[in-house]
């Protein structure tokens, strides 16, 4: 099977690549922006026709499409998660080569849901931010495509290589810069934000699945589990051997406070704002991946935190 993978130097394109290529059957191709993509194709500005070239020469059985970006403007989020796919759609419909095309979506195009609900794919989606709009437009430019296509809606994605500008990742941070100063206690805020966490390992999995699968439309990929940060922070200190207190300050429910390095001249610590636009809960209902993929999780959370810890801990 010819696989064209696009994003594959993204937090979930890596490990998408990784596992692609532990497949003996899967021969891969990867396209991108960077100097170590096969081939150098940017689809925010390119055209669909010089795409539509190059899919004709390859003639690839499935196409991935891992690109896109988590932050920016409106613009940018809407050059880098839309119009990308509509270039990508467009160039499919207009090949020969009749590829399945495996999108990655994100729960952000759900936006809030009722605590202690499961958000399942018949779900109205009401995305809370630029970001989740960006790429709910992107899930329905392919679902209205005609191609053969699935749609993995990806809900919180944890692991080795957790962005540390993300709120666990910034955890982890504060974490470390509290152990190596000898701090006995660690102030944050926001913890009460509950996500369903999946190891990035576990969606590379499901990619593959989906590749080899008939399955269309959207297809929810998390743990069907909600975990209180509050919770994960707490397994994360016990990874880490952080004897020290966790205190919690008192803040707005959806936003997460982490201090910066010591404040200078009374500038109060930065405050981030939960960066998905999903409200306080969200924990998909992840039977489809069960029943059309085969897919079930396998990593817990606390490994995921643990791999997360150990890079953390390695940063100078």
């Amino acid at each position: 099977m010819r696989v064209l993978l696009i994003g594959a130097n993204g937090y979930l394109g890596r490990y998408v690549a990784d596992r692609l290529l532990a497949d003996p059957a899967v021969q891969l191709t990867v396209l991108g922006r960077g100097d170590d993509a096969d081939v150098r194709f940017d689809l925010a500005s390119g055209s669909p026709g010089a795409l539509t070239r190059f899919l004709d020469a390859v003639h690839p059985g499935v196409v991935v499409n891992c690109s896109g970006a988590t932050r920016g403007g409106a613009r940018e989020l809407t050059r880098h998660n839309t119009v990308a796919v509509a270039t990508v759609c467009e160039a499919l419909r207009r090949s020969g080569c009749g590829a399945r095309l495996v999108h990655l979506g994100c729960a952000s195009e759900y936006g809030p849901s009722q605590p202690g609900s499961s958000t399942a794919e018949d779900a109205v989606p009401r995305p809370g931010g630029p970001y989740g709009v960006s790429k709910l437009a992107a899930t329905e430019l392919v679902l209205g495509s005609g191609l053969d296509a699935v749609v993995l809606r990806v809900f919180s994605p944890v692991g080795p290589g957790t962005p540390a500008g993300s709120p666990l990742g910034r955890l982890a941070e504060a974490m470390r810069r509290a152990m190596q100063s000898g701090d006995g206690e660690l102030k944050l805020g926001g913890l009460g934000v509950q996500r369903d966490f999946v190891d990035v390992r576990d969606v590379a999995r499901a990619v593959h699945a989906a590749s080899l699968s008939a399955a269309q439309g959207v297809v929810n990929i998390g743990t069907g589990r909600a975990v209180r940060l509050r919770e994960a922070a707490s397994v994360l200190a016990r990874v880490a051997g952080f004897g020290g207190a966790l205190h919690e300050l008192d803040s707005p429910p959806a936003r997460l406070i982490i201090p910066g390095p010591s404040p200078e001249h009374g500038v109060a610590p930065p405050t981030y704002p939960y960066p998905d636009g999903c409200g306080t809960w969200q924990q998909a209902d992840v039977r489809t991946a069960r029943d059309r993929l085969g897919w079930r999780p396998r990593i817990g959370l606390e490994e995921s935190l643990a791999d997360i810890w150990m890079e953390a801990a390695c940063r100078i």
